[in-house]
């Protein structure tokens, strides 16, 4: 999961004083191993003094590693391609790379999994990197947080 999930999910629709169920939800599915996400969002999550912060600073097993090889090989394959890219404004460039983007589509690569975001796939006459892009160019599947609740069948049902 992206860090914009998350961050949009408190900010809106999800909002951790009026949908609890939600965070519940997630924390479920951490559990039984369907969602997760990599140590680089922990950080950018954690990098402020907010009730997200305090809830992923909780969760630091939901944020797995990216230091094993296979991650640090797509995450070099990744980095490369992105760099080689012409059309890309070397700042958008240099900005991509330093967020959790470029690692959460190398985890994904490197163990078969989708990524989860709210970014959308840009013409290729952009000179924005966005997360779709680059996942359609390595063949990583990635939806947003609506299909995700409709792939595993979330319900938010309300009790007495």
């Amino acid at each position: 999961m992206d860090s914009n999930t998350y961050i949009q999910a408190k900010n809106l629709h999800y909002n951790m004083d009026f949908c609890p169920a939600f965070w519940e939800w997630l924390d479920k599915q951490f559990e039984q191993g369907q969602v997760m996400s990599v140590d680089n969002v922990y950080i950018e999550l954690t990098d402020s003094n907010d009730e997200l912060s305090s809830w992923a600073k909780n969760k630091k097993y939901h944020f797995l590693p990216v230091s094993d090889i296979p991650t640090q090989d797509m995450f070099t394959e990744i980095a490369n391609h992105v760099v080689s890219l012409i059309n890309k404004s070397q700042a958008d460039i240099a900005n991509f790379l330093s967020k959790a983007d470029p690692w959460i589509i190398a985890k994904a690569a490197a163990i078969g999994a989708t990524v989860v975001t709210h970014e959308a796939l840009v013409p290729d006459n952009s000179q924005k990197v966005k997360i779709p892009n680059i996942c359609e160019q390595f063949g990583v599947e990635y939806i947003n947080t609506y299909q995700l609740l409709f792939k595993l069948k979330a319900k938010f049902i309300l009790g007495n």
